[in-house]
């Protein structure tokens, strides 16, 4: 894999479904070597953006850039190469076995027909030995734990070998061993591989522990865009999710708490 450090970048950026417009002039720049977290609350346009990102929705207005490249210039098969999606687990297909799932991210390269050459099995190997999956390599993904399912998907991103990883709330119906598991997983590639990644996530206190970068969403438009310190602000996040929100830092942790504020 290249040690070049990519980007992806949204340069006035609008998009939606159909006649329905959900981002308005979205500008952000996404670094390598960093998780970049997408809150808001439910309908901000969270998932919409993961989608737009990936190229799933076109854009309305603007553009979507990885390291300079148009996504909408490209085709699918390139697309791959830069952009990796990890959806939530409970959407594959359970009679599929870890192997094939993972195989299934070497399909940018030989395409839905072609042979799988003896490169596709080894990266893909050991796309399985860093996810801890390989022992994992013949049994159905219906027999697997959410925590064991999640980390098959991010192992078939692995194999995919693009630099750009989109996560849609990974972390949702797993326990939080698991959801702790995956992140520290999740972070520890990002830093080893120079990924750009983006994770749409609900929780505000994995969002404090993990994320380098915060882009705050509320009805499609950016609300706050910064470090953890510059975003996890009381005042910014009580006008967001229009409840009044604590942050508090308890001694000897580094990371804040959210929390409700009590009435």
């Amino acid at each position: 894999m290249s040690t070049e450090n990519y980007t992806l970048s949204f340069d006035q950026v609008s998009a939606g479904y159909h006649d329905r417009l959900v981002l308005r002039d979205i500008s952000l720049l996404f670094p390598p070597d960093k998780i970049s977290a997408l809150i808001g609350p439910n309908g901000a346009g969270k998932s919409t953006l993961i989608k737009t990102a990936s190229g799933i929705i076109p854009v309305t207005k603007g553009r979507v850039k990885v390291n300079g490249f148009d996504i909408s210039k490209v085709n699918s098969s390139e697309r791959a190469r830069l952009i990796s999606v990890i959806p939530q687990a409970r959407n594959l297909p359970s009679a599929f076995t870890v192997r094939e799932v993972v195989l299934m991210g070497r399909t940018a390269y030989s395409g839905w027909f072609g042979q799988f050459s003896k490169e596709d099995v080894e990266i893909v190997e050991l796309a399985m030995q860093r996810t801890d999956t390989f022992s994992l390599a013949e049994r159905r993904i219906g027999e697997l734990s959410g925590g064991e399912a999640q980390r098959v998907l991010l192992a078939r991103a692995i194999a995919q070998q693009s630099r750009v990883m989109l996560l849609d709330e990974p972390t949702t119906h797993l326990d939080i061993q698991y959801q702790i598991n995956l992140l520290d997983l999740i972070l520890k590639l990002t830093k080893e591989d120079h990924l750009v990644v983006v994770l749409a996530i609900h929780d505000l206190n994995l969002v404090s522990r993990y994320a380098d970068h915060i882009a705050l969403l509320v009805d499609g438009r950016i609300q706050a865009d910064g470090s953890p310190t510059e975003v996890l602000q009381p005042e910014i996040l009580s006008t967001a999710y229009q409840l009044e929100m604590k942050v508090f830092h308890p001694e000897g942790s580094i990371f804040p708490i959210i929390l409700p504020r009590e009435t």
